[in-house]
């Protein structure tokens, strides 16, 4: 089977950029959705089965946090995994960002070696699919 990502970035080249890391990594994907902020992301999770999340932190109108703190308070929502891209340095925001939920982090600049770890990580598979 395959994954079902949504990506959420305020950049749209950022987000071109996730996909092909994704693409490159050799994870398998369905379909990939794309939302340029929180609360788009809401919206696409609420019509749309999603496997995982990749996010980033600073976002108009809603950013990954509140995005997060959202997805913690939905029955639906809690058990998708939220993976955080950012260029945040500080280990002290990254380890309160997993304490309010997110299941990794991925520094940019990144590598698509990163987005296969994290997956296998997060989703407990090899990159070649899901099981949902």
């Amino acid at each position: 089977m395959s994954y079902n990502v949504l990506i959420v970035d305020d950049s749209s080249v950022v987000r071109s950029v996730v996909r092909k890391s994704i693409e490159m990594s050799g994870i398998v994907v369905d379909k990939v959705f794309e939302a340029g902020n929180g609360k788009e992301a809401l919206t696409v999770l609420d019509a749309e089965w999603i496997d995982i999340v990749f996010a980033d932190l600073n976002m108009p109108e809603m950013n990954g946090v509140e995005l997060v703190e959202k997805m913690s308070q939905d029955s639906m929502l809690v058990s998708t995994p939220v993976v955080i891209i950012s260029s945040e340095k500080r280990q002290a925001k990254i380890d309160e960002l997993k304490k309010r939920g997110i299941r990794a982090y991925i520094k940019k600049p990144f590598r698509p070696e990163s987005f296969k770890d994290v997956v296998t990580e997060v989703l407990g598979h090899t990159s070649t699919g899901g099981s949902k």
